[in-house]
């Protein structure tokens, strides 16, 4: 693994590269590093706002990085003009560095600290998400439930976590925690945690799948009477039949 050292010595240099690149009209550090809550394993999360094209400035930093940092990998996220490019570098350290047009180059969240270069208003609040979050909770049950009776459990798996996910989310959001990537998961109170432990699925065969289905949806329906008890009044009949530990009955033939 990376060493504190050597991380904060390549995040001094990938600062100095961009004040040194033409194209390069302003900086930021993002993520944990911009409000001081960094920890031994934090990565490097660094802005750019770009003069001109972008694809011609990713196209060299990217030859930079596999040439002076000898990076392993990259990829791409895109958030609406901005792209992500996330480099996985040797001893397991990932810099992920974002670039932007220079008229759009701004703060999109708390975590940020601008370094050299102008930067725009932050946007509007975004709508708080709470309706999508639910949605992808019951959609999830529900594709857990279906993959179930499909006989597809590893896909019921996938469902299962997931539903577990948005339940965490919607919690955090309540709680005023990052709802992403499981970020406020840990701030959660016992009385949270404490029933989603047994939505973890331990093997994959129905009639596990189905106790753990159970628990999610059960979880999920206890946040929702927390946050929204309109909308879980509502969701509780069709989760209830959803979560039901025995299968459907089976049809005799005549």
């Amino acid at each position: 693994m990376f060493s504190v050292e050597e991380r904060d010595l390549i995040q001094r240099r990938l600062l100095h590269l961009a004040e040194q690149d033409p194209a390069v009209v302003a900086a930021a550090i993002t993520g944990s590093h911009a409000t001081n809550d960094e920890d031994r394993w934090s990565d490097i999360d660094l802005a750019f706002g770009i003069s001109g094209p972008l694809d011609a400035v990713l196209q060299r930093w990217t030859q930079q990085m596999y040439q002076d940092f000898t990076a392993v990998h990259h990829w791409d996220l895109r958030s609406g003009s901005a792209i992500y490019r996330v480099f996985l570098l040797p001893r397991c350290l990932e810099v992920d560095l974002s670039f932007s047009p220079e008229a759009e180059f701004g703060a999109r969240g708390p975590s940020w600290r601008l370094i050299f270069g102008r930067s725009t208003a932050p946007p509007a609040p975004a709508p708080s998400g709470h309706d999508e979050m639910a949605g992808l909770a019951w959609h999830h049950a529900l594709h857990a439930r279906i993959s179930i009776e499909r006989g597809r459990y590893w896909q019921a798996e996938h469902w299962i976590s997931a539903l577990r996910t948005q339940t965490i989310a919607l919690a955090c959001q309540r709680l005023g925690h990052s709802t992403s990537y499981a970020k406020g998961a840990h701030l959660l109170p016992g009385e949270i945690t404490g029933p989603l432990e047994p939505t973890l699925v331990r093997s994959i065969d129905e009639p596990e799948l189905r106790r753990a289905l159970s628990a999610a949806a059960a979880a999920l329906t206890a946040e929702l009477t927390r946050t929204d008890p309109t909308l879980a009044a509502r969701l509780r009949p069709i989760l209830t039949d959803l979560a039901a530990i025995v299968g459907p009955p089976q049809t005799s033939e005549p």
